[in-house]
């Protein structure tokens, strides 16, 4: 602004010398001398004479205001069009993405296109992207005498059974629904064949038939189902015609979408079914149920039936096909895509995908399925045939359970403002999650450390559908390497949860399991189980995998370190609560399993230390797979070293008068709920269950005797001829402590808070009840010294073989008396309790039919 002003000053006192820019010397330097005068009276104060003119003032005077104008204008714009600064929780890994990998798109992505991707539903279909259309079954079940609209999978539906009893992860699906008297088959089939577009055609074929000594005829004698087709992206869906009849023509409506183009739906059967349909526009996809009862309602009040409408408002997005028929029957229902095309061949492929061709491919793709589940596992040879039928089941339904998911989390961010705590939620950036899930009604979402155990029998039935799903997990790491535990992604997922469990807390953990599933993986390729082909691709998603995997151990190695060198605690534990009876860990995945009374930065928790010596050597076999090189301030192999070196996990961890390994923390065992008096309001009061501390905590052994003890066992720290083994081997047999005939307690009957609420509504979880998660990690052990020379291999034997008898025996009687695999068993009497169906990491009881353990 000052030069601004000098040119202008310059510029008008030379126009108002000699407008025509001549000079003559005398006038000149009269001048000068006049300025130089009135310089050096401005020195002692004098006006400059500048500012004795009134138009320069104005001048001067528009030029600062325009001056501070132009500086706000900048200022705006560059604070309108910069992108505002993440914060961390929610700025992704800068590192190239896993699926990005050319292994990972063309055929192989167009091969998993379609799917049987929505768990939470008893039969639902879609596509793997952000925008799917949808497809979906719904029918009318009958329970203590009244109507229900099933379409939701809900423990109080009280089905007798569900499942994928045969699921190849791919192409093909077998399950059954039994409700109440009514039993319900559902196969589902893709085919990619030409003229078919993107991602191929797929057929359900639906039978239902009915248990006469079972079903009341006063309910009807036929069944009343609802197909729907929703499209998320707002396609506009086409009805075929205002009166259906399928006798007549096939075709139930069609659209079109950029992914699949031209597509029709089509339903054939050689049953007498009545059809009728509704036509809805929502951008809501979660409760489409709602939508169905709504119609249903109203057409009860208004006309005294039980069936849609047959109406559809304007340009709709979802179509609801009524079929109804006598028992029993069958329909088989096609999705065609890819149908503008001349070489579309409509008909010829309709009739591929229905009728007796549909049940030739079916009866075909069950062989294949049977087939490759013996040449995986093998279990002929090792359990009985209903042994095997179970073991399918599990297989099929963690398989079937697959599921596409698309959304943001929700992020919790601490922040401290006037010395109060304050949460700010943020949401995590856009993405996609394909994943398993450990049980499709209550846990329909992607769990991370469930995810390990799931990726244990995966890898074994299908290496390319594991890594996709490892690559879209580690895909979903932050700048820190930090890993949301829980994913609630999109309307349908976050539907399931209430909102407190929601938010995802950046400075909690989660076992991080993927090193299991990744550690036999390498070895699988260190003794030659894959082919050229799979061995090269394994080798590429390492490469592309490894800083994603370094920043995860990273980010556990600093952010969940303790005091002590080597030591590590789960965060995220409460340490303010007056209504826990033992603060709850959930980042451990043990919930509720006793740690130290008095959370601090003290604790030593003794699993999460051994999950990292798991982690830091995966680490450096895939570091010696890769042949990298080793930076020192990341050497894993020494890391691994340390944290497996026994001396050390002794000296923090053993109780040698309990001869067993334990938590360290501030703790006292006199602890108690004790019901009293809590002000609820003004004036109020209200009996709550609020916990009593009856001693001062001190630093010291947490002694609760149960899995955490176990785990130097479990990672295979303890040699073979360590007085130590005999030790633990001891505590397991222990009728007193964890054995019984149903597998392995997860808490000790001895210790204080075996079997214990927790608080006023929480009851027990991982308190004494048998999961199955945790036994096959200590029968993976107990082979493991089995084969070990040493002077307890016999007794590890014996041990070993009791335990798989008894886990089998139990998981396979359950099965057969309630129709499915749980969550956890009663350890008094064996019985299946929590979730159910539990083919999460429950289904890892086919990997011990087929004893095939984890390689550490």
């Amino acid at each position: 602004m000052t030069g601004s002003g000098r040119r202008t000053t310059r510029s008008r006192a030379r126009s108002s010398a000699d407008p025509d820019g001549g000079d003559d010397d005398a006038s000149l330097r009269e001048a000068k001398l006049k300025l130089k005068r009135r310089r050096e009276r401005s020195k002692y104060g004098s006006t400059i004479p500048l500012f004795n003119n009134p138009n320069l003032k104005v001048v001067l005077l528009i030029t600062v205001v325009a001056f501070f104008v132009i500086l706000f204008l900048i200022f705006h714009l560059v604070n309108s069009t910069a992108e505002p600064e993440l914060p961390r929780a929610v700025t992704p890994l800068p590192a190239p993405k896993i699926m990005d990998l050319p292994q990972f798109q063309g055929e192989h992505r167009e091969s998993l296109y379609w799917g049987t991707y929505r768990p939470h539903l008893y039969l639902g279909i879609r596509a793997r992207t952000s925008q799917s259309l949808m497809a979906g079954l719904m029918w009318i079940g009958v329970k203590d005498g009244r109507y229900h609209l099933r379409h939701v999978c809900k423990d109080e539906d009280d089905l007798g059974t569900y499942g994928w009893t045969k699921h190849d992860g791919r192409e093909f699906g077998h399950q059954l629904l039994a409700d109440h008297g009514m039993t319900l088959a559902t196969e589902f089939l893709k085919s990619k064949v030409g003229g078919s577009g993107y991602g191929g055609d797929w057929a359900v074929r639906i039978s239902v038939h009915i248990n006469k000594s079972e079903w009341n005829e006063e309910f009807g004698k036929g069944a009343q189902l609802f197909f729907y087709l929703a499209d998320e992206g707002g396609n506009v869906l086409d009805l075929s015609r205002e009166k259906l009849n399928i006798h007549e023509d096939s075709l139930l409506a069609s659209g079109s979408r950029l992914d699949i183009g031209n597509w029709q739906l089509h339903l054939k059967s050689t049953d007498d079914l009545e059809l009728h349909y509704s036509g809805f526009r929502t951008p809501h996809f979660h409760n489409l149920s709602d939508l169905v009862e709504e119609n249903l309602a109203s057409q009860i009040r208004n006309h005294a039936r039980l069936q849609l409408s047959d109406s559809s408002v304007d340009s709709p997005n979802v179509l609801v096909f009524q079929i109804i028929g006598g028992f029993p029957f069958t329909t088989d229902i096609a999705l065609l895509s890819g149908t503008g095309s001349e070489s579309s061949r409509v008909d010829e492929r309709v009739s591929q995908l229905t009728g007796t061709s549909l049940t030739s491919q079916l009866n075909d793709k069950k062989q294949a399925f049977d087939k490759k589940f013996e040449d995986v596992f093998s279990l002929a040879e090792k359990v009985d045939s209903e042994s095997i039928s179970v073991g399918k089941a599990a297989v099929g339904n963690l398989l079937g359970g697959i599921g596409y998911f698309y959304g943001q989390s929700v992020i919790a961010i601490p922040r401290t403002l006037n010395l109060e705590e304050h949460v700010k939620y943020v949401s995590y950036w856009p993405a996609e999650l394909y994943t398993a899930v450990p049980g499709r009604s209550s846990f329909p979402r992607g769990f991370l450390w469930d995810e390990g155990f799931h990726q244990l029998l995966i890898w074994r039935w299908d290496i390319h559908i594991s890594l996709d799903i490892i690559g879209h997990w580690l895909d979903l790491m932050n700048v820190d390497g930090w890993i949301p535990r829980e994913q609630i992604l999109g309307a349908e997922a976050r539907s399931r949860v209430p909102e407190e469990f929601v938010p995802q807390h950046p400075t909690n953990g989660n076992p991080p399991t993927l090193f299991l599933a990744l550690n036999d993986i390498v070895n699988g390729l260190k003794t030659n189980k894959f082919n050229a082909k799979d061995r090269s691709d394994i080798s590429l998603f390492l490469e592309r995998a490894f800083v994603r995997l370094e920043a995860w151990f990273q980010w556990f190695n600093t952010t969940q370190s303790g005091n002590q060198m080597g030591s590590y605690y789960w965060h995220g534990r409460d340490n303010k609560t007056i209504r826990e009876l033992n603060p709850k860990t959930l980042s451990s995945g043990l919930d509720d399993y006793p740690r130290a009374s008095h959370p601090s930065e003290d604790e030593r928790h003794l699993d999460l230390r051994c999950w990292m010596s798991l982690a830091a050597d995966c680490m450096h076999s895939i570091e010696e797979l890769l042949d990298k090189e080793t930076k020192p301030s990341k050497n894993y192999g020494s890391t691994a070293k340390l944290l497996s070196d026994l001396e050390l996990i002794n000296q923090m961890h053993f109780d040698v008068a309990y001869g067993a390994y334990f938590d360290f923390g501030n703790h006292t065992e006199k602890v108690q709920l004790k019901w009293k008096e809590v002000a609820v309001g003004h004036n109020q009061a209200a009996r709550e269950l609020v916990r009593e501390v009856l001693e001062r905590p001190k630093l010291r052994f947490v002694p609760h005797i149960g899995y955490v003890s176990l785990f130097p066992l479990m990672t295979r720290i303890i040699p073979s001829g360590s007085w130590i083994l005999e030790k633990q081997l001891e505590l397991i047999s222990n009728r007193s402590l964890l054995w019984t005939d149903y597998g392995l307690r997860s808490l000790a009957k001895t210790s204080s808070m075996y079997m214990k609420r927790n608080t006023e509504h929480d009851a027990p979880y991982w308190r004494g009840t048998i999961w199955i998660n945790m036994n096959y990690r200590i029968l993976s052990a107990l082979h493991h010294y089995s084969k070990e020379n040493g002077p307890y291999q016999d007794r590890a034997k014996a041990i070993y073989e009791e335990l798989r008898s008894n886990l089998i025996r139990n998981i396979v009687r359950n099965y057969r008396q309630s129709g499915y695999l749980w969550e956890q068993y009663d350890q008094v009497k064996g019985k299946g309790k929590g979730v159910h169906p539990f083919t999460g990491w429950t289904s890892l009881v086919t990997l011990i039919m087929a004893e095939a353990y984890e390689k550490i």
